[in-house]
């Protein structure tokens, strides 16, 4: 009906009568919109109710609910990522001044527990090294007065360690030794100038082991609960390249310049609870700047991308990239060497007086 419609509007009205009636049509859509969430703001549950008739969270419901069934669902992944948080839980209460004699008690034995069941896992080696130093640690310094520790203890005692005891991996003082090789606050400073979004680059190979260089940066960007809950994607096949790259609108007329697209992903299944959903987000934030910063260093530039929620291109991303279904897309970054005879945007950015308020 709707296509018959259409056939006999343009068949009988002129194009200046058909552009008249779009525009009418949009306004009053627009008018009905904006009267519509205008009253569903006035309480949470209308807003709620609003977008329970929308498709805009749609695919984000069904990513976190996944996210969190898997979490429990899959033993080995739910019990890596409760390892990790509850490791660096651990690391915080040795290094509480003063520090208490007991403390961990309500997650000490599932700390163990799950150590125990990840311990003879080879592809996470360093994660088992680092939890079995902060877990010696933790029983020299508590005492045995509660059960839960005691319990823990005698569980942690019967474990057989395969750990390199050599490797001490606890909350240590702050080195400063570093310090005389760091850059000045002016260097810094003009490195972030340096950093530009790059949309034209020479036509070269990127070396993997550059990427890897800077990516060893990025995996020290903090991290909510030591968790990083993402993965960098990394597509350097000419043809995968400009399927991926073309599919954000942002790149139109540039995407089949780009020499290596990374697509940043992040991983839902990290956390047990809804609370935490935007960690992907603001995790792999932090990693992404420092990693373009030290791509800057290696001679390497990027541009990073917005992936928009439409729902027929996370359609196409999930197929490409084989995607479950608490995976999320976040961001996308081009990488490669920078053509100096390309142009990058002045960007003007906003006045520290906009930005800071002291309080």
């Amino acid at each position: 009906m709707k296509k018959l419609i259409k056939k006999f509007v343009k068949s009988f009205l002129p194009q200046s009568w058909r552009l008249r009636l779009l525009k009418l049509r949009n306004s009053i859509k627009s008018l009905f919109t904006k009267t519509i969430q205008s009253l569903f703001t006035k309480m949470s549950l209308l807003a709620s109710l609003y977008y329970m008739m929308s498709t805009a969270f749609r695919r984000e419901h069904h990513a976190v609910l996944s996210g969190i069934v898997n979490h429990e669902r899959h033993p080995q992944k739910g019990n890596y990522y409760t390892l990790r948080r509850n490791i660096h839980r651990l690391e915080k209460g040795l290094l509480m001044r003063p520090r208490r004699d007991i403390f961990a008690t309500g997650y000490i034995e599932e700390t163990v527990d799950k150590y125990r069941a990840l311990r003879n896992c080879k592809e996470i080696n360093e994660t088992i090294a680092w939890a079995y130093s902060v877990l010696r640690e933790y029983f020299s310094v508590v005492t045995d007065s509660h059960p839960n520790i005691k319990a823990a203890r005698k569980k942690f005692g019967e474990t057989v360690n395969e750990c390199d005891s050599d490797n001490i991996r606890i909350p240590y003082q702050r080195c400063c030794s570093l310090s005389s090789q760091i850059p000045s606050f002016q260097q810094l400073k003009n490195l972030a100038k340096l950093r530009r979004s790059v949309r034209w680059y020479l036509q070269k190979p990127v070396p993997r082991d550059l990427i890897d260089q800077a990516l060893s940066v990025a995996t020290l960007s903090p991290s909510a609960c030591n968790r990083q809950p993402f993965e960098f994607i990394i597509l350097d096949d000419n043809e995968k390249v400009k399927e991926i790259a073309s599919l954000p609108g942002g790149t139109a007329g540039f995407f089949d310049n780009i020499p290596v697209i990374i697509v940043i992903i992040g991983h839902l299944n990290a956390f047990f609870s809804e609370r935490d959903r935007h960690l992907i987000y603001i995790d792999a934030a932090l990693a992404s700047m420092s990693f373009m910063l030290a791509l800057e260093t290696l001679g390497l530039s990027s541009c990073p991308i917005n992936w928009p929620e439409i729902e027929s291109l996370e359609r196409k991303m999930t197929k490409i990239l084989s995607l479950k279904n608490d995976e999320r897309v976040i961001m996308l970054l081009s990488v490669g060497y920078a053509d100096p005879d390309g142009y990058v945007a002045y960007s003007q950015k906003k006045s520290l007086d906009e930005l800071r308020h002291y309080r």
